[in-house]
C-alpha cells in the first residue's frame, strides 16, 4: 500500500514539473537582439515617430455665411449710423383759417399770407408710428409745446417737440402734443391758429374747429437722420413763442425782464 502511494505521488510530481516546464516556456519572451537587430531607443524613437501627424502648409477655406455683409455699416464715433435713415418730406402746411405756419428766423412762430415765404417751409420728420417733428427749414429750430400748451422753438430735439399726425374727417390734417393733455377728460392739446394768425394755445384748440385744421402740401421727399433725444432743461431750452413774450422755464414773460 505504501509502495503504491509513493509511486502515485512520484507520479503527480512528475506530472506537476512538466506543467511547470510547459508554462514556463510559453512565458519565455524571445530576445530583442535575436528577432529586432535595433536597440530599444531606435524602436521607441520610430514608435513615437509614427504617431506624428503630418499637416500640409495650405490653409482652410473660410466659409462664410451666404447672408452676412461683406462690410459693416458705416458708422461715427458715437455708434449712430452716418447714412439718413428717415423719409419725411419738405412741406408748407397750409391752415384752414387761411394762413400758412411759418417760423421766423429768431424761432417766433405764426402765420402768414405768403405761401412763397421760405420761412412756410418745413421738414416732416418721422419719428414715431404717426408721430413727427416740425423742423424749420431755414431755422433748423423744432416746434415744441411746454406744460401750458404755448408753442415754442428749439434748438434741441426734445419729447416735447413730438407731435402726433391723424387724419381728420374732413380729410384735414391734425396735430396734437404726445407729452400733454387735459388731466380730467384726456382731451388732446392742439397745434392751431387764429383767424388772425396767431398760434394759440394748445389746451384751447379743438380737433373739431378750423383752428386745428391743417393741409400739408408737400415740396419733396427727403431722407434724415434720426434727430437726437435731449432731456428737458431750462439751459438748454432756447424757445420763442408768438408774438413778443419768450418762455422761460415754461412761464411767459415780457422780453424787458429777461
Amino acid at each position: 500500500m505504501a509502495a503504491i502511494a509513493s509511486s502515485l505521488i512520484r507520479q503527480k510530481r512528475q506530472a506537476r514539473e512538466s506543467n511547470s516546464d510547459r508554462v514556463s516556456t510559453s512565458k519565455r519572451r524571445p530576445s530583442p537582439s535575436k528577432k529586432d537587430p535595433r536597440s530599444i531607443y531606435e524602436r521607441h524613437f520610430l514608435g513615437v515617430f509614427s504617431k506624428v501627424r503630418f499637416c500640409s502648409g495650405k490653409k482652410r477655406p473660410v466659409r462664410r455665411r451666404p447672408d452676412a455683409p461683406s462690410k459693416p455699416p458705416q458708422v461715427s464715433h458715437k455708434g449712430c449710423r452716418l447714412e439718413p435713415q428717415l423719409k419725411g418730406i419738405v412741406t408748407r402746411l397750409f391752415s384752414q383759417q387761411g394762413f400758412y405756419l411759418q417760423m421766423k428766423p429768431d424761432g417766433t412762430i405764426d402765420g402768414s399770407k405768403d405761401e412763397n415765404s421760405d420761412n412756410t417751409l418745413f421738414n416732416l420728420i418721422p419719428v414715431g408710428l404717426r408721430v413727427v417733428a416740425i423742423q424749420g427749414l431755414k431755422s433748423g429750430l423744432y416746434i415744441g409745446m411746454n406744460g401750458e400748451g404755448m408753442l415754442y422753438s428749439s434748438e434741441m430735439f426734445t419729447p416735447e417737440c413730438k407731435f402726433k399726425e391723424s387724419v381728420f374727417e374732413n380729410y384735414y390734417v391734425i396735430y396734437s402734443s404726445t407729452v400733454f393733455r387735459q388731466q380730467e377728460s384726456g382731451r388732446a392739446w392742439f397745434l392751431g391758429l387764429t383767424k388772425e394768425g396767431q398760434v394759440m394755445k394748445g389746451n384751447r384748440v379743438k380737433k373739431t374747429k378750423p383752428s386745428s385744421h391743417f393741409v400739408p402740401r408737400p415740396i419733396e421727399v427727403c431722407m434724415y437722420r434720426e434727430p437726437s433725444m435731449h432731456e428737458i432743461e431750462d439751459k438748454q431750452r432756447s424757445r420763442k413763442n408768438s408774438g413778443t413774450p419768450t418762455m422761460n422755464g415754461g412761464k411767459a414773460v415780457n422780453q424787458d425782464s429777461t
